[in-house]
């Protein structure tokens, strides 16, 4: 299965968006070793620094980039999260609650 990771790579004049691609078994979920593979198949050097947050440093503290913060994964599925542009979406549609008198 194919899975899509979105991440943002933090430069001192600014952040990019970037993504990459991963091939996983079927229901696998992305582990720390694929992901830095990943990074170092695009030629970044990282180690995990934050797990709940999903960032990771430079091993080499010389590097152009100071970070990089994983945002999402796609793996072509439905989310079963909550989708906020859904929700959003929707909450516009809807009728306002009344203000009062």
């Amino acid at each position: 299965m194919e899975c899509i990771v979105h991440f943002e790579v933090e430069h001192p004049e600014g952040i990019k968006n970037l993504r990459g691609l991963l091939f996983l078994d079927e229901d696998q979920s992305p582990g720390e070793q694929e992901l830095i593979s990943m990074f170092k198949d695009m030629k970044f050097d990282v180690r995990l620094d934050d797990r709940e947050k999903l960032i990771f440093k430079p091993v080499n503290p010389g590097e152009k980039y100071s970070q990089i913060r994983i945002t999402s994964f796609d793996t072509g599925k439905e989310n079963s999260a909550e989708d906020h542009n859904l929700k959003s979406i929707v909450g516009n549609l809807l009728p306002q609650k009344p203000t009062g008198l």
